[in-house]
């Protein structure tokens, strides 16, 4: 499917409310819900990155520290750590459990998408998943990815949204410029799972 500026769109795509689009730097990008089965899509993304701050969350803040290490492109063979098959294997009991995965394309390849589990307490839903292919970052996908399902789990009836964020420097202030501050309560099972990550509550 073709719109009318000439730009390519998923075959599904249709204005509506799971699905609008956008444009960053005259690039049309799409937003729509996506299938539980599309989650092998993934495999589209690029998430190479350089890594040189991180913060450690210690007596009741952020310190910030050096770091040097780079995340590759998850491997398209065999399900090792870093490999597809095991993210599709990791992040598809969200969806089968109620979740709800967004992708933002770009000449019909998925350039990001975000994961929402709506009901990680009874008032509170948790974004789960977000990731942007490296060279869409810092354009605004994450963003309008984020915005979307903040907008979602209030509407369900959150009053509050979680985050257990890897503890880069760039994505723990992408998640605070957005409204997100530090738990003062983390979730014990999150905590437990991922006790290196930064955990952020955004309030509605």
């Amino acid at each position: 499917m073709v719109d009318d500026t000439g730009s390519f769109l998923p075959d599904d795509f249709s204005l509506g409310k799971n699905k609008y689009r956008f444009y960053i730097h005259q690039l049309m990008i799409s937003i729509s819900l996506m299938k539980n089965e599309e989650i092998t899509r993934i495999s589209e993304i690029d998430r190479t990155e350089r890594i040189t701050r991180d913060y450690v969350y210690k007596d009741g803040r952020l310190h910030e520290v050096e770091v040097d290490w780079h995340a590759h492109r998850w491997s398209s063979s065999g399900n090792g750590d870093h490999s597809v098959q095991s993210k599709i294997n990791e992040w598809k009991p969200f969806l089968d459990a109620d979740g709800m995965m967004f992708g933002a394309f770009h000449d019909r390849m998925l350039i990001g998408f975000v994961i929402l589990c709506p009901h990680l307490t009874a008032e509170m839903a948790q974004l789960a998943i977000l990731y942007v292919s490296q060279d869409y970052r810092g354009q605004g996908v994450g963003t309008e990815l984020t915005l979307k399902v903040c907008k979602i789990a209030r509407e369900s009836g959150a009053k509050a949204i979680y985050v257990s964020s890897i503890p880069t420097k760039n994505t723990v202030d992408f998640y605070q410029h957005l409204g997100f501050e530090l738990a003062e309560h983390v979730n014990k099972e999150l905590y437990e799972l991922e006790p290196d990550d930064i955990h952020m509550i955004k309030f509605f």
